[in-house]
């Protein structure tokens, strides 16, 4: 066994985005691809002698290949240990929990979390620090700024690990330990959340589909679900995860989980559902004939977050990334403690619960979490609800209505154009910039424009800034519009609209979402000409 020096020249395009670098599996197939990007991540990092690396991955193709080079290139690189799932699986929330029960110096995630895989779809890779959160921009930039300079990269000749033996081993004298990729994030979840409550509400016949996607929170949610908590044998639904999450799209909304839907709002329906998405940090929550937004689910999990064992001590504040409606703002009111809002991307919350300004985060792309780890987390959220709706004893479509009357309805929803012309898609976002010094005051309809701006960011604790981070254009009485370019697309660029309107009146709080905010829709087209520039007479995804 011996150090390799393998000669390489940089490839263009390796800047990590707002969960990592992300590509096309035949890009990461390319001699050297994955080796140059593992290569600057350990450049920037520093020799590894004496620290430990978390490597696991959401089991799509060339999950486990990837790890077979991350270990040959880590035992190059001086690391001492690698703590591995079995089979190459770790959710993305499982991954923060070992680096931070573990005390690793960091861990390499392998995903593109709700992003299609096998061969003709996405893969991913992404870097998280030891405090078990993303890395920061500055840290992602320095990883970018290596993979332009390269000239080189090293990596073991020995190998390869058997990923499916649990225990330790050596790899070039480097130890790599096949862990339970779901015992100690089960362990954590039990000592959150009142399972004896939970076990209770099964045994008393409640029933419940957890739809896995075929993607990596089957094993967890069968694990927890229909192992710990006595929940029924088949609960958990495409629960073997997949290299290709079974020619589905492993992003959990009612559009990609319309089978859950459907037996939702089917007769004899299940008295709650929920969703996961590839790498299993988002979540969906269903009642019967309602799928809850990620906005409400954040808001009333903060406002009910005593009900929890974990969280019996209150909330010290709530984080938000600007997208997201502005219920859990009247929540934070209501408990009178701090709402933060923040740009798209969960590394963002990282400082805020560091420095223990926050307890609860949500993005309303379905991430929903807490200070437990430093990511988001859908088998959490839907642990959260099932401990509510044990406490409660009421159905989930109560305990919504009952939110709303008490806090008021933001009727909210995405619209996606997905791989929309780059260069269309960008002089869009120009042209609305140009727009913004002149559109406070103006009327449209029955709105009028308090605030336009391009949303920027100094985050409370490093004071460091983010900028252009989404275009915001907010009406006198709250309601908003939001365009922004996503940076999870692998193909052209995705325009996302988000639109929200608040109604505090508990008799409309049964409209349906699009037609309560068809006059903002409409705004939204004639200020942006987002039909005709990006060619879309309606979007791909309506969320």
């Amino acid at each position: 066994m011996s150090i390799q020096t393998i000669p390489t020249t940089p490839f263009a395009g390796q800047r990590p985005g707002t969960s990592g670098l992300r590509k096309k599996v035949t890009e990461f197939l390319q001699p050297g691809y994955l080796e140059n990007f593992v290569e600057a991540i350990f450049l920037t990092l520093g020799e590894g002698a004496g620290r430990t690396l978390v490597v696991g991955g959401d089991g799509r193709y060339f999950n486990r290949g990837a790890i077979q080079t991350i270990l040959r290139m880590a035992a190059a690189h001086g690391v001492q240990r690698v703590l591995v799932g079995r089979g190459g699986i770790l959710s993305t929330p499982a991954v923060s929990c070992v680096i931070r029960k573990h005390a690793a110096f960091g861990g390499i995630v392998l995903s593109a979390s709700h992003n299609p895989g096998g061969p003709d779809g996405d893969f991913g890779i992404k870097y998280n620090i030891g405090n078990g959160g993303p890395a920061p921009e500055t840290l992602t930039e320095a990883m970018f700024a290596n993979t332009q300079a390269l000239t080189h990269y090293r990596i073991s000749d020995a190998g390869p690990v058997d990923l499916d033996q649990l225990g330790s081993t050596q790899l070039d004298g480097m130890a790599v330990e096949i862990i339970d990729p779901v015992a100690d994030y089960a362990e954590l979840m039990a000592r959150l959340f009142d399972f004896a409550a939970i076990r209770a509400l099964f045994a008393g016949g409640f029933r419940m589909r957890f739809d896995a996607m075929h993607a990596v929170s089957g094993p967890y949610a069968t694990t927890i679900l229909e192992g710990m908590l006595g929940a029924p044998a088949g609960t958990v639904v495409n629960g073997e995860p997949l290299e290709d999450f079974g020619g589905g799209h492993p992003d959990p909304n009612p559009v990609n989980a319309a089978e859950l839907i459907a037996c939702m709002d089917g007769p004899g329906a299940p008295d709650f559902g929920a969703a996961s998405d590839g790498d299993g940090d988002r979540n969906m929550i269903v009642g019967r004939r309602l799928a809850v937004t990620p906005s409400d689910s954040l808001a009333i999990i903060a406002a009910n977050a005593t009900v929890a064992p974990g969280y019996a001590g209150g909330v010290q504040g709530i984080a938000r990334s600007m997208p997201t409606s502005t219920a859990a703002d009247r929540v934070a009111e209501a408990l009178g403690i701090s709402c933060f809002e923040t740009p798209t991307g969960w590394k963002y919350f990282g400082n805020l619960m560091d420095a223990e300004l926050v307890t609860l985060c949500g993005e309303e792309s379905y991430g929903t979490g807490s200070h437990h780890i430093r990511e988001k987390d859908g088998l959490w959220a839907v642990l959260f609800w099932l401990n509510l709706l044990a406490v409660r004893g009421k159905p989930v479509g109560e305990i919504v209505r009952e939110h709303w009357a008490r806090f008021g309805r933001n009727y909210y929803s995405r619209h996606d154009y997905e791989a929309v012309d780059a260069a269309a898609a960008d002089a869009m976002m120009a042209a609305l910039r140009a727009q913004l010094p002149a559109l406070a005051g103006q009327v449209f309809g029955s709105f009028r424009v308090a605030l336009a701006d391009d949303f920027a960011y100094t985050d409370p604790v490093d004071h460091s800034v983010a900028t252009r981070q989404g275009i915001r254009i907010v009406m006198a009485d709250g309601s908003r519009i939001v365009f922004r370019l996503s940076g999870t697309g692998t193909e052209g660029a995705t325009v996302r609209l988000y639109l929200e309107r608040y109604e505090a009146d508990p008799a409309r709080h049964d409209i349906d979402t699009q037609y309560a905010l068809s006059e903002l829709i409409a705004i939204a087209d004639s200020v942006s000409g987002l039909r005709q520039r990006t060619g879309r007479d309606r979007p791909t995804v309506v969320t």
